[in-house]
């Protein structure tokens, strides 16, 4: 018995040792890898105005609103609230037409016939720890419409997931309190980014897959509606990474973007065309979508 005790004892602390030396190598791999992504200075651009149906814009909001409104004898301007991390602020897009608040706000516009105007609130960096600064700012004046991106940092920085599920339930419940639509991409799959070293990816994509299901059950209950960035996008960006990736490797491309906003507007348009204000609801029934598909809205999958 004496012996078996010690057989365990040796295993136990092989084990520990073995998972202590695995823990240690993931820690500087993720240390390495933010050293290796971050691009000292790099910040997202600034695009909000008003965003016409014609396709022209930014335009500050008072000037737009009422010349459109006297034009078409329609009601003001719809807002449309950006927040989240660095995905929705639009960190490593080229220009600042390309950037996802602009290219919805675009597609808004055109789908429901009424001018938009696009509030980013998002901030590089975030985690779902900070979005509630968010949501106190954009509850100032609620928008019709708000879209939330958010989960990457949460990963990187190993917040529980259910800390990081929770947190965003309660952001979106404040902002559907406030009769605010709100869609809500749920957490990308980390484990497509090539810049992240083996076995690293490899933990990436489990926490990713993990937080993206947690997440979409939070913002379900909450009434808002998730879309599955990481179940729709993430063998694209696995198979294209020089495309769909910036230069930083982390963050999405011009072409990455286009593609997250491609899964996102069916669902933002439908939504509004289907739950907003009954005075908007009636001036746009009947119009079509700027992108064809239903909404996004399926529980992701285990990959």
């Amino acid at each position: 018995m004496q012996h078996l005790f010690r057989t365990a004892g040796v295993v136990v602390g092989a084990t520990g040792a073995m998972l202590g030396a695995a823990y240690g190598m993931l820690s500087q791999q993720g240390r390495r890898a933010r050293r290796d992504i971050m691009i000292p200075g790099w910040c997202p651009f600034r695009a909000d105005g008003v965003y016409l149906p014609d396709g022209t814009g930014p335009y500050s909001p008072a000037p737009a609103t009422a010349t459109h409104a006297s034009a078409a004898g329609r009601s003001p301007v719809l807002r449309l609230a950006m927040l989240g991390d660095s995905l929705a602020a639009g960190l490593g897009v080229d220009q600042p037409d390309q950037l996802p608040g602009v290219v919805l706000a675009l597609g808004l516009a055109k789908d429901s016939g009424r001018p938009v105007q696009l509030d980013t609130l998002a901030i590089c960096g975030c985690t779902s720890r900070r979005l509630a600064g968010q949501v106190d700012a954009a509850l100032f004046n609620p928008p019709h419409a708000a879209l939330i991106m958010i989960g990457a940092n949460d990963v990187t920085r190993q917040i529980p997931p259910w800390e990081s599920a929770r947190l965003l339930g309660e952001a979106v419940s404040r902002l559907r309190a406030a009769g605010t639509t709100v869609i809500a991409g749920t957490c990308p799959d980390l484990g497509t980014i090539p810049q992240i070293p083996q076995p690293l990816r490899t933990v990436a994509h489990t926490s990713s897959w993990a937080l993206a299901r947690r997440q979409h059950d939070a913002i379900s209950a909450a009434g808002g509606l998730p879309v599955p960035l990481a179940q729709l996008l993430a063998r694209d960006f696995r198979t294209q990474p020089d495309i769909l990736f910036s230069r930083d490797h982390f963050h999405p491309s011009t072409a990455g973007y286009e593609a997250a906003c491609s899964v996102l507007l069916p669902t933002l348009c439908s939504a509004l065309r289907n739950g907003c204000a009954d005075d908007w609801a009636a001036a746009t029934r009947g119009s079509r979508t700027a992108a064809e598909g239903s909404p996004g809205t399926a529980r992701p999958a285990s990959p």
